[in-house]
């Protein structure tokens, strides 16, 4: 019985011992050893491996970006005005014994890190005037001022193990005693530019119109010249035919006797049928029966 016993001892400790010698990194990890507080060794290979038990400790980092939102900051710009600057950092572990021994936590990395992105910013944005900073343009040159930043923190961060690999800045914010004046000039700037949108567009409806109206007025001309041409030609081919019909003196007389009878005709209206024609009317030789003698 006591043999037994002692083999389920044994057997226990050497369980204890083996899941003591034995750690297991992630595909996002990185372990470091230690041995009496020392480093001995450094790893990120994923899969299980081993260490001395009871004597070495494994220490587990996190190769993952991680991100850090900064609290809002003021700097002033080179025309000396405040601003409130809110953004966040991207950063990962590249060292794990520099960043052990350096900082050792997250928490004194990410107090770090605020620190020298505060300085970068303030470097960076006193070297621009609010104007530059606040406008329409391109947000390219922005994203270029941008990715300074991030280059310099990135630089000053490596001396403590870290890999910055983006500083995103989410928004300028302006004091009070700012906003109303910066307002202004906005709402001003865009007068402007509607004032001058609407002068090009009335310009360009003017031109339109005056083409239209060109154009209109080309075509009336050509239509009354087109009528006056007919008409003329019209007119000159009533005289032509009529010339034709009446080119003999008793075709003409024959004429002016019909043209007589459609007068006398057109006259006799209503319940008044009295002509009064005059002797030596042709019209009265006729109907009185003279016009032979």
């Amino acid at each position: 019985m006591k043999k037994g016993i002692l083999i389920g001892i044994i057997a226990v400790l050497l369980v204890i011992v083996a899941a003591s010698s034995m750690y297991t990194v992630a595909e996002n990890q990185s372990v470091c050893i230690f041995r009496f507080s020392e480093i001995v060794s450094t790893t990120d290979t994923a899969g299980l491996h081993f260490k001395i038990p009871f004597i070495d400790k494994a220490e587990k980092f996190t190769k993952a970006t991680q991100l850090y939102d900064i609290p809002p900051s003021e700097v002033l710009t080179s025309d000396k005005k405040s601003m409130t600057v809110d953004c966040y950092i991207l950063w990962s572990i590249s060292d794990p014994q520099q960043f052990y021994r350096s900082l050792g936590t997250v928490a004194k990395a990410e107090d770090r890190l605020d620190a020298l992105t505060y300085n970068a910013l303030k470097t960076t944005m006193s070297s621009l005037s609010q104007d530059d900073i606040i406008n329409e343009e391109d947000g390219a040159e922005r994203n270029q001022i941008y990715e300074g930043i991030a280059v310099e923190v990135n630089k000053q961060a490596a001396a403590y193990g870290i890999r910055v690999e983006d500083v995103k800045i989410k928004r300028f914010d302006l004091p009070d005693s700012n906003l109303n004046a910066v307002y202004a000039r906005m709402i001003s700037e865009r007068n402007q530019m509607a004032e001058k949108f609407t002068a090009e567009g009335n310009l360009e409806a003017s031109k339109t119109r005056n083409e239209v109206d060109r154009q209109v007025n080309i075509m009336i001309s050509n239509a009354e010249l087109a009528a006056t041409q007919r008409i003329a030609e019209g007119e000159a081919e009533y005289m032509r035919i009529l010339a034709a019909a009446y080119d003999t003196q008793e075709k003409k007389d024959f004429y002016e006797f019909i043209l007589a009878l459609e007068a006398l005709k057109a006259s006799l209206t209503g319940d008044n049928k009295t002509v009064i024609l005059d002797a030596d009317s042709e019209l009265a030789k006729i109907l009185m029966g003279l016009g032979n003698q």
